[in-house]
């Protein structure tokens, strides 16, 4: 794989995707919160429950994920009870479980000794899940087969002293 730091035009792409992903979701409580949503948490005070976070911290990271059309709202009413409001992943925050898969292999390998808190499976098959990379033709690809290259419509900023 070639080293972005070996190529100054790539380290500097003006349009990271990584530092952008990474400034949109803000910290990790939102990780968590997308990790929550993901398990089947939907109501506030459960998310709240699981994670033993603050209510306006809490507030704010899931306003910044509405904002961001990661997570949408929907009203739900138990018998007797106001409407209250629950939390759901919309397409664009379905989009994130990747990362989500990615962060836990990686704790799990070199955090917790292979001992994480959960696995996955299919649920039809009961086979483990595991994230790879592979090409758009299917052919499974490891880390040093992977080519950085810049695209053609990417500007490069100019730096100045």
């Amino acid at each position: 794989m070639s080293h972005p730091a070996a190529n100054p035009t790539i380290s500097s792409v003006e349009n990271c995707s990584i530092t952008g992903t990474v400034e949109a979701l803000g910290d990790t409580w939102s990780i968590l919160v997308i990790r929550e949503l993901f398990y089947g948490v939907r109501r506030f005070n459960d998310m709240q429950t699981e994670l033993g976070i603050s209510r306006s911290v809490l507030t704010d990271r899931l306003a910044r994920l509405i904002r961001l059309d990661v997570v949408r709202t929907e009203p739900y009413q138990e018998t007797g009870d106001r409407v209250r409001k629950q939390y759901r992943l919309t397409p664009k925050g379905m989009a994130l479980l990747h990362v989500v898969i990615a962060l836990m292999e990686w704790g799990d390998e070199f955090l917790n000794e292979r001992k994480g808190g959960v696995t996955l499976h299919d649920r039809e098959t009961g086979d483990p899940i595991r994230l790879e990379l592979r090409t758009a033709a299917g052919k499974q690809v490891e880390a040093k087969e992977i080519e950085i290259r810049l695209r053609e419509d990417c500007r490069i900023p100019t730096r100045t002293s």
